[in-house]
């Protein structure tokens, strides 16, 4: 049953996320992690305003909860310095680790497929001493 109550907890997190909830977020999740959650979402829904992520799989092995999110949005706002174009990402893959505690979100972990995002939206994005490789 505890194992159900954590994925449990952890899809109300991802759901007050998605309501942009920063209330929630602050009870779901403790200390610090709140914080960088509200920090986080302040600027990405700053650029995709109409972000949603859908619950994919979640697995839950003791205090630990694995999420494969799928993230959709529309491109509405700046976002890594590049002017918004309209457009939609839709589906990208996200996976993150959470570890729970007294009944809260204490820690998290993640990896999110930006390449596809970025791909999605048709951006360039270069950086500093970025060149072209070549593959023999």
């Amino acid at each position: 049953m505890e194992l159900h109550r954590n994925k449990q907890l952890v899809r109300r997190f991802v759901q007050a996320i998605n309501e942009r909830d920063e209330a929630a977020v602050g009870e779901l999740a403790s200390g610090e992690l709140a914080e960088r959650a509200r920090l986080w979402v302040r600027p990405f829904d700053a650029a995709f305003p109409d972000f949603q992520m859908a619950v994919a799989a979640l697995v839950a092995e003791g205090e630990t909860v694995v999420a494969h999110l799928r993230c959709s949005g529309t491109y509405e706002g700046e976002w890594l310095g590049i002017p918004p174009t309209g457009r939609r990402f839709e589906d990208v893959d996200e996976i993150y680790v959470f570890r729970l505690a007294g009944g809260t979100i204490v820690a998290a972990f993640g990896v999110e497929d930006n390449l596809t995002r970025i791909r999605q939206l048709a951006l360039t994005v270069s950086g500093p001493g970025d060149h072209a490789a070549e593959v023999s």
